[in-house]
């Protein structure tokens, strides 16, 4: 795979003057999420890209607030060079100056306006909606229609029978700001969001579960029916032959990014700029979609029904909305003392 993003990097007088042996020696230090996404980075992503760029990648697993505790620990001397973490989490690297101004590079033209920074110091890789999702055999028993809308979450129908992770999580987090958007608040004003969610939610809710496997486990005993989850969630839980599906909300879902940013102060800022370019090429986008349930970031990417079943893409992309993190980061504390007060009692 040779793609625009190694142009950059062949080119720049580092590698061009340093001569293969050293290039060789090189390492870059990469922060990502573990599990099967640092699997997957390893068996089928990092290889070509070292193979290319001749270098060698050191790949430190750990979720993105291990990833952002590990930055904080090394202020002023950092020893990441480029990391891989949710979008909330991104929006504070880049508040906290963890995060190098990205260089120019044709790729980006092709990137997702969901996918973007106002600031040029991350970028989004790929995505995942926020939605709901249901037991389509319970369902369809019942014949109850499909859930269209994030006011379904109240009817009273599914008492004690709807899970919604914890605030702690961010699908509870975009639920809380879903709420307020339906009473007429937002990110700004949350408080139609809490009382909506403690008036009319909360007599439906089984229990708040930010754990994927006792989500998992609700669905499959049958205590749950229907819930607030991601999308790749409910397609890898479909993909075990349970009947999950997966809604958009007409109001709109909420985008849940994996983002990307060279890390400032990093010795090899040009090499963490083209592995970010890198991520973004359509064969890597490609991989990220089939294995890890990610929705493209770079929209020249072309998937076929099949593929993109159960993945943020084309129409169902352009509507996601983008959280407001600025304003949602800078309160969320707050929030979780009174989600934890007034919701989770």
């Amino acid at each position: 795979m040779k793609s625009m993003w190694f142009g950059v990097l062949s080119a720049t007088a580092i590698l061009a003057g340093a001569g293969s042996a050293f290039a060789q020696q090189k390492t870059l230090y990469v922060a990502g999420y573990g599990g099967s996404f640092e699997q997957m980075m390893r068996k089928e992503v990092i290889p070509d890209f070292e193979k290319q760029a001749r270098l060698r990648i050191e790949y430190v697993a750990g979720n993105s607030t291990d990833t952002l505790a590990k930055l904080q620990a090394q202020k002023g001397n950092q020893q990441i060079d480029a990391i891989i973490v949710d979008d909330g989490p991104a929006y504070q690297a880049v508040s906290l100056g963890f995060c190098g101004t990205l260089r120019p590079a044709p790729i980006y033209a092709d990137v997702a306006p969901v996918m973007k920074f106002k600031s040029n110091q991350a970028i989004g890789l790929g995505m995942v909606a926020t939605g709901l999702f249901y037991n389509k055999k319970v369902f369809a028993e019942n014949r109850w229609p499909a859930p269209t809308s994030w006011a379904d979450l109240n009817d009273p129908k599914f008492r004690k029978k709807l899970v919604i992770p914890s605030i702690n999580n961010t699908y509870g987090l975009h639920t809380l700001v879903a709420m307020a958007q339906l009473g007429g608040g937002s990110e700004a004003n949350v408080e139609p969001g809490f009382k909506m969610i403690k008036e009319q939610t909360n007599p439906n809710v089984l229990v708040y579960e930010s754990s994927a496997a006792k989500m998992v486990e609700l669905f499959q005993s049958g205590q749950a029916v229907l819930g607030v989850w991601g999308s790749g969630r409910v397609k890898a839980f479909a993909d075990t032959g349970f009947p999950a599906e997966f809604v958009y909300p007409r109001e709109g879902g909420f985008v849940l990014g994996i983002v990307g940013c060279p890390v400032e102060g990093s010795k090899n800022a040009v090499e963490a700029n083209a592995f970010l370019q890198y991520m973004l090429s359509p064969a890597v986008q490609m991989t990220l979609a089939l294995r890890h349930g990610a929705g493209p970031a770079n929209t020249r990417v072309v998937l076929t029904p099949q593929q993109h079943r159960g993945l943020p893409y084309g129409g169902q992309a352009r509507a996601l909305k983008a959280l407001d993190w600025d304003t949602a980061n800078a309160r969320r504390e707050e929030w979780t003392r009174r989600w934890n007060r007034e919701i989770e009692r």
